[in-house]
Order: structure tokens, then C-alpha cells, then sequence
């Protein structure tokens, strides 16, 4: 007889295993501290030469260009970071680049969170939620975790509950974040974490590109599908009568799922794939850069999806967006009493779609693509929500080089951070 664990006891599970590994390896690492400091006759342990300046861990290697602005910005200070992944694939493996970046795949899954819940570094900086909540925990020896933005939205409780709780810093690119986590830590009696403005280096990075990609060449009115991935994404609540009342339309249409889509909701996409195959009319794309895809595209439809404000801001383009209905009760947003940006800020600069409208696709797109006072909502917007704009690298820099420096009391952080 084969036994079934489900997947919440299996992490419980492991959660335990790790807590009792930790509890052993602490006791064999503080004992052998003592040992030394003993034998060196009461002299500084150079255990403390094994530390790590600065990890930055990425779970997946699609948050690559989240960290390249800043792993360059550290470089060019000559400043040295070891970057963890948990993706074997990942583009940094292969990058060399940078002579003070030193790469390492650190398994997939659980095995990558057994090695960090003991790493050995001054600063951790992530972009992934969940510190210290289900199998990544806070490691003894790491004295301080940084998490950055990996997308522009203008509200962190969008985050699955209890996403950002446990870090000590947070980097921000708007007023309305540092408000929502105010409020959070206020609800659930957390000490207040440093949050520091710095803007989003990826954006900035992502402009660069916009400026200098070739003009588009004269194509039919061409419509961008581009949803996320879960109960509330738009493959999942409209299915096929949305691709229906798009191909209706008579333009040019591009699905674009969100690549999580084809690991979670395989069967799902599979079906929809096959029931409206590639055409003249009708292309699949997952291609690796979205940025040619999205540049021929006239306008975007989308749920809640960060891409959506990507597409707004980089190439001042209208959207339309699903959020009718949103489902909030895994979130932190569902939390609070004050406004989900993310939710209020859409409907400003597009209209929703809904089971309603869905029905008359194109006079809903032509009148979006039309409407004047959207264009002017999009680029207000954009200036509320992306601060310093075209800074963001040097600032997240500037703020991590200080950080070590407080933490290691090290005059001269650039000389201070070398492995």
C-alpha cells in the first residue's frame, strides 16, 4: 500500500524536519565557535571571514532582469555578491559579466530553502514572498533581509498574506506602499520595518530598451491577451467566450499566458490552445521577451497582472483589465480598510471587463483606444507610482552599501564587501 501526503502536510512536515536540523546545526556551530575562541586565546573567530557580504536569492530565473541593474550597479562599485537561484537554467549561471558576481544554483524547491534557513551572510536581498512563513525561514546568521519590487505595482498587500511581513527592509517606488504596510504591521503588532524610496531599476532598465527598439512598421489593429495565472485570471473566469468575442473582432489577436499557466493550469491552456489553434488571426506567443510583442500591440487586456502597468508606462498604450469580482481573501489587501491601489488606479486608466461587456469586445476596445482622458490618467498615474525614475539602481545601491556598513561597522562599505 503506496501512503498520500498532501502537499500542506508535506510542508509542515518539512518545516519540522528543518526546525530540528537548524536547532542541531546552531549548537554544533555555536560549539565550535567556542572552541576556537578558546584556543586562539580569546582572539576574534575567523569563522567571521566566512560570512557572505551580500546574498541576493531569486526563486526563479524570470527575475533576472530584476537584479541585473543592481548586480551591475554593485560591480561597477566593485562590491561582491553571491547570487543564489533555485532555477537550474537560470541566466546567471552563464553570465560573466561581472567579476564581483559569483552565481550558484542552489536547488529547486525545498532544497533551496534548506540551504538558505542556514546560510551564513551579513544581508540577504529578494525579491520572493514568504520569509519566515512556510519553508524559507529567517537563517541565525544572517543578520538582515532586504526584499525589492519585482513589478510596479502600487500596493505590496497584493502579496499573499503575510508575503512581507518578517523582512527588515523594504524597497518601495510609492507613497501608497509604505501607507498599506504601515497598517499591516499596525493589525498584526509587527515591529516597524526600515522602508527606503528607491524607484524601480528594472523599469528603468526596460525604458532603456523601449528608447532604443526599432519603430514598428504599419500592422492591422493588433489586441494583446495577456492574463496571469489562478481562480481569478481571465482564462479562468471568461475562458473560451472571451477568445471568441476577441477573434469577433476581426483584428489581429496575441494570447500571451503567464508562464506559470503552462506548470499549474496545463490542462486548462492545453484545451484552450487546441480549441483555438494558431491562425493568421490568432498567435500563442511565449516567447522568452514579451517587449516585440508588446510593442506591435495597440492595446492590452489583462486582469492583475504587473505587465499591465509595464505596458501603460513604458509604451503609453491603453488597457482593458478584468478585475470585476476579484477575489481578495488570500491576500493582505483583504486586511485592510483603506483602498487597494493596484484595484483603484486600473479602472483609471482602462475600462473592465466584465460578463457583460464581454459580449461587444470591439466597440469596447475601440472606445478605449479612443479616450482621451485615460491616456492623461495613465501618465498621471505613472508619476505617482514610479519614483525616481531612471535612478532606481544606483539608490538600491547606495541604500545596500550604507545598510553594510551599519551592520558591520565598516568605514568603507565597497572595501568592506569582499568575499
Amino acid at each position: 500500500m503506496r501512503l498520500y501526503i498532501d502537499p500542506g502536510t508535506g510542508s509542515m512536515l518539512f518545516a519540522i524536519v528543518i526546525g530540528l536540523i537548524g536547532v542541531l546545526i546552531y549548537f554544533l556551530k555555536g560549539l565550535l565557535v567556542k572552541i576556537r575562541f578558546l584556543i586562539s586565546g580569546g582572539k576574534k573567530s575567523s569563522m567571521d571571514a566566512k560570512t557572505i557580504p551580500l546574498v541576493i536569492f531569486s526563486d526563479d530565473k524570470r527575475y533576472w532582469p530584476v537584479f541585473l541593474p543592481i548586480v551591475r550597479e554593485l560591480d561597477s562599485r566593485g562590491f561582491d555578491v553571491v547570487y543564489m537561484t533555485a532555477s537550474k537554467d537560470d541566466p546567471v549561471l552563464t553570465c560573466e559579466d561581472y567579476p564581483h558576481l559569483k552565481a550558484q544554483f542552489i536547488g529547486e524547491g525545498n532544497r533551496a530553502f534548506a540551504k538558505l534557513n542556514f546560510l551564513n551572510a551579513t544581508m540577504v536581498l529578494s525579491t520572493t514572498p514568504g520569509l519566515d512563513v512556510y519553508q524559507w525561514k529567517r537563517s541565525k546568521y544572517v543578520k538582515y533581509y532586504v526584499h525589492t519590487m519585482h513589478a510596479p505595482e502600487a500596493g505590496l498587500p497584493m502579496y499573499e498574506v503575510f508575503g512581507m511581513d518578517y523582512y527588515d527592509a523594504i524597497l518601495l517606488n510609492c507613497v501608497h506602499q509604505e501607507e498599506d504596510i504601515r497598517a499591516l504591521e499596525k493589525l498584526r503588532d509587527l515591529p516597524a520595518k526600515e522602508l527606503h524610496y528607491v524607484g524601480i531599476p528594472f523599469m528603468d532598465e526596460k525604458l532603456k530598451k523601449v528608447r532604443n527598439m526599432d519603430p514598428v512598421p504599419e500592422h492591422e489593429r493588433t489586441i494583446l491577451l495577456a492574463p496571469s495565472w489562478g481562480s481569478n485570471s481571465i482564462l479562468n473566469r471568461f475562458g473560451s467566450s472571451a477568445i471568441k468575442a476577441l477573434l469577433d473582432t476581426g483584428y489581429h489577436i496575441i494570447i500571451r499566458p503567464h508562464p506559470q499557466t503552462f506548470q499549474s493550469e496545463t490542462e486548462m491552456v492545453e484545451a484552450l490552445m487546441k480549441e483555438f489553434p494558431d491562425s493568421d488571426q490568432l498567435e500563442w506567443n511565449r516567447d522568452t521577451d514579451n517587449y516585440p510583442v508588446l510593442a506591435r500591440s495597440d492595446l492590452m487586456i489583462s486582469d492583475f497582472s504587473g505587465v499591465i502597468y509595464e505596458f501603460a508606462f513604458l509604451f503609453d498604450k491603453p488597457v482593458i483589465c478584468a478585475l470585476q469580482d476579484f477575489d481578495k481573501s488570500k491576500y493582505d489587501v483583504w486586511w485592510l480598510d483603506t483602498p487597494a491601489w493596484k484595484l483603484e488606479y486600473i479602472p483609471q486608466m482602462g475600462a473592465i471587463l466584465t460578463e457583460d461587456n464581454v459580449k461587444n469586445m470591439k466597440s469596447l476596445i475601440d472606445s478605449v483606444i479612443d479616450d482621451k482622458q485615460y491616456a492623461e490618467n495613465r501618465r498621471k498615474i505613472k508619476k505617482d507610482v514610479w519614483l525616481h525614475p531612471e535612478e532606481g539602481a544606483v539608490r538600491v545601491v547606495d541604500y545596500l552599501l550604507d545598510k553594510y556598513a551599519e551592520l558591520t561597522k565598516t568605514d568603507d562599505p565597497e572595501e568592506g564587501g569582499k568575499l
